[in-house]
């Protein structure tokens, strides 16, 4: 009898000590929990997660180890994603990943001449891991009774190179013409350092400078060369989902001719342009604009300053 006793006692105790404190997650909030993971959506999985553990708070240990399994299998996939996007961006050849806009619209302008007529822009961007090309034109025109009364052109490239946390350097080639401004051709070599002030998901601020070398030609067959600075702000705050207010400016300040007598310019160029975009599509924005070109020195019978305000569509591909 007493041995009968002793096993029946060792095997219940064993039997107590091999089961768990608390019973296994209810087969129903296993199936809920399986189902969220199956989906694939972050929101939907973390909310059925923290419902289970509100709801089976005994069982929060396996709740939290289906958690941390959950949170490195998403961890190792974006991981993952990241370098297969970070190849793709270094085998890329030169033709691919470039994106853009393109913009056509009316303008109004004052200054060297009151007009009314077409404008056209195009934007071409490629982003890289550390580098990034910007390619930019714009083109505006009017004829009336056969006559041209404006008819200006404007490209740059700009190649930047971010070396560390939100500064870069960056380099410009530009071209303008404006034969009502007196300006035949204007072209600018410049490169430099900026700096990514602020990059949020509804503002962004980066400023640039750095010294420059200009060649004009003007119309009445005068040709100037220049040691010039530029500095540069560009400014973008989206006020709401759909509208964003833009803010681009460029200055050349020139020297008279040594590039250590900087205060003492000779001449000073400002392209000043305030815009406001209304998003009506993903791709699709409507855009009002205001520029204001204002050179300090300009050709002989013009005036300084010429404003510009468009109303555009533009198409973001």
């Amino acid at each position: 009898m007493f041995v009968r006793t002793a096993l029946f006692t060792f095997a219940a105790s064993t039997a107590a000590f091999a089961s768990p404190a608390h019973a296994e997650l209810p087969e129903a909030a296993r199936q809920m929990i399986d189902t969220a993971l199956a989906s694939g959506d972050n929101a939907k999985i973390a909310t059925v997660l923290d419902l289970a553990r509100t709801t089976w708070p005994d069982d929060g240990e396996e709740i939290a180890a289906i958690e941390g399994a959950w949170a490195k299998t998403k961890a190792e996939k974006a991981a993952l994603a990241a370098k297969e996007k970070e190849e793709a961006i270094r085998t890329a050849g030169l033709l691919d990943r470039w994106t853009g806009q393109g913009e056509l619209g009316g303008f109004h302008s004052t200054g060297n001449s009151d007009t009314t007529g077409i404008t056209a822009a195009l934007h071409l961007k490629r982003q890289g891991i550390d580098w990034s090309h910007h390619l930019r034109a714009r083109f505006d025109y009017q004829r009336q009774n056969g006559v041209t009364s404006r008819e200006k052109y404007f490209a740059s490239y700009e190649p930047r190179w971010e070396f560390d946390e939100g500064i870069f350097a960056y380099g410009l080639a530009q071209y303008d013409r404006d034969a009502f401004q007196g300006i035949d051709g204007r072209y600018a070599v410049s490169g430099g350092l900026g700096y990514q002030v602020i990059d949020g998901n509804s503002l962004s601020l980066s400023l640039k400078a750095g010294p420059a070398y200009r060649v004009t030609d003007y119309t009445d067959g005068r040709v100037e060369n220049r040691v010039a600075g530029l500095a540069g702000l560009d400014f973008d705050w989206r006020i709401l989902d759909r509208v964003t207010l833009t803010q681009d400016a460029n200055a050349v300040a020139e020297t008279g001719g040594q590039a250590v007598v900087i205060v003492d310019s000779s001449n000073t160029t400002l392209n000043l342009v305030t815009g406001l975009d209304f998003k009506a599509t993903e791709k699709l924005r409507a855009r009002m604009s205001y520029a204001i070109d204002y050179d300090s020195n300009p050709a002989v019978g013009a005036v300084s300053t010429d404003t510009v305000t468009r109303a555009s569509i533009v198409y973001d591909f």
